[in-house]
């Protein structure tokens, strides 16, 4: 058995006159979370539509669960199931309806029991009777997941399933993609927030211009990242103002009463620019701020400097 659950090599595909995907190569092993980035167009959404045998490919070998998505889709089908930005449920019924909709539609012997243990496990049970009219935006989501679990998939895409919702929605949504991955599902994502993929994926490729720039976890990414920051923090203006003309040498960004300034990151040159605010008599605090995967991102697309 293959320890890969997503197998994609040399994929082409091209609208009309235009390429969309340049030749891709990724792999996504069992179980892993896997988040691919890229600016608005650059081949995302065709990714994954390809993946799922929603669009064909002009070349190239894709192996989802094993299955080959050009000669074996409906056994692809069967294995994974995809939840776009925008939950598929029916506002006119219930939630336990809806699940049991989709346990239907999935062929389960027993739907019923199948949509109950679903509004446990999504903390949706108080709910379940409600019409989807009366679910906020975190709670629908967290039933399109539900939904998207019955049948047992091997494989979850999720695109961008965070969109629009508020930051306790969102983090309550990241809890059930950690859950998923530690249930044995492989997590195909792909997102808008770079915090998103820092926070939940084992492994983050960067789609630029139809071809895979960048791979490998969050943190081998921020390698690319400039330099950390080395923030200050001052009670009062004239404090700040000080240290401007103190730290001529330094190129700094300012917000309120915070300096941050570029450095190289080393201990000797965060020891000069303390010292020297120390020999004016400057008061104010310091930490340093390593570098995010969002300057990361940018770096690799060539827009760092922008």
């Amino acid at each position: 058995m293959t320890d890969f659950a997503i197998s994609v090599k040399k994929l082409k595909k091209s609208y009309k006159n235009m390429e969309v995907l340049k030749s891709i190569d990724f792999t996504i092993r069992l179980k892993e979370i896997f988040a691919l980035l890229g600016s608005n167009g650059a081949g995302k959404t065709t990714t994954i539509k390809i993946l799922t045998t929603l669009l064909r490919a002009d070349s190239g070998t894709v192996k989802v669960g094993g299955f080959d998505v050009q000669k074996q889709g409906r056994k692809v089908r069967e294995s994974i199931s995809l939840t776009g930005q925008f939950a598929a449920v029916d506002d006119i019924l219930t939630g336990r309806e809806n699940l049991i909709m989709i346990g239907k539609l999935r062929h389960l012997k027993k739907p019923k029991a199948k949509a109950e243990k679903q509004l446990a496990e999504f903390g949706l049970t108080d709910a379940a009777d409600k019409p989807l009219l009366q679910y906020s935006g975190g709670m629908r989501r967290r039933l399109d997941l539900a939904m998207s679990m019955i049948g047992n998939p091997n494989v979850v895409f999720l695109d961008e399933p965070t969109t629009g919702l508020d930051p306790q929605a969102r983090l309550a949504v990241w809890n059930t993609i950690r859950a998923m991955s530690k249930s044995g599902i492989t997590v195909f994502l792909t997102t808008q927030y770079l915090e998103e993929a820092d926070s939940l994926a084992d492994k983050i490729a960067v789609l630029h211009q139809g071809k895979i720039v960048a791979e490998g976890t969050a943190t081998e990414l921020k390698k690319n990242a400039p330099p950390p920051k080395l923030v200050l923090s001052f009670l009062e203006k004239s404090e700040m103002k000080r240290a401007k003309e103190t730290l001529t040498d330094y190129f700094m960004e300012e917000d309120g009463l915070t300096i941050s300034l570029l450095t190289d990151g080393s201990v000797k040159q965060a020891t000069e620019v303390l010292s020297k605010l120390e020999i004016a008599a400057i008061q104010a605090t310091f930490a340093q701020q390593p570098p995010t995967l969002e300057e990361a991102f940018l770096s690799i697309i060539g827009e760092g400097a922008k």
